[in-house]
Parts: C-alpha cells; sequence; structure tokens
C-alpha cells in the first residue's frame, strides 16, 4: 500500500498546501496509475468543477512504470 500526498496548488501565491491523502492499494501495476490517482483525489477533495484544477498529487509517490520481469516473475 502506497500512501500519495494531495495537494491543493494556490496560482495566484504560487503555494502548495497539503490536504490530504489517497490511498494506492492496487497489488499489481496499471496502465495509468498517475491518471486513476488524480482523478480519485479530484473526486475526494474538489469542492466543485472549477476546484478540481487546484487539486495535484505528488507524481514522485505514483508508480508510473511497470517493474521489469524476472524469471522468477515470469514463472508465476
Amino acid at each position: 500500500m502506497r500512501v500519495v500526498t494531495v495537494y491543493r496548488v494556490d496560482y495566484a501565491r504560487k503555494t502548495k498546501l497539503p490536504i490530504g491523502v489517497v490511498l494506492d492499494r492496487r497489488e499489481t501495476e496499471r496502465l495509468h496509475n498517475y491518471q486513476d490517482m488524480l482523478l480519485l483525489a479530484r473526486r475526494l477533495f474538489a469542492s466543485d468543477t472549477e476546484d478540481a484544477a487546484n487539486i495535484v498529487i505528488d507524481a514522485s509517490q505514483v508508480r508510473r512504470i511497470f517493474p521489469e520481469r524476472t524469471r522468477d516473475c515470469a514463472a508465476r
């Protein structure tokens, strides 16, 4: 399980304020991890559709690339 921090961006002041977290509980990698986590964060934390543009997540905390397959993983 991975914790991804959610921020509200104030573009006028150029600041990012942490407002919460979302949990990545997926056991396997998926193709659009970053987009899916951002969509979930916007659904949970945005007050309206205009506010959704101000909600961002920390991209370094989201698994974006599939892990390399080794012989051990391929045999399972």
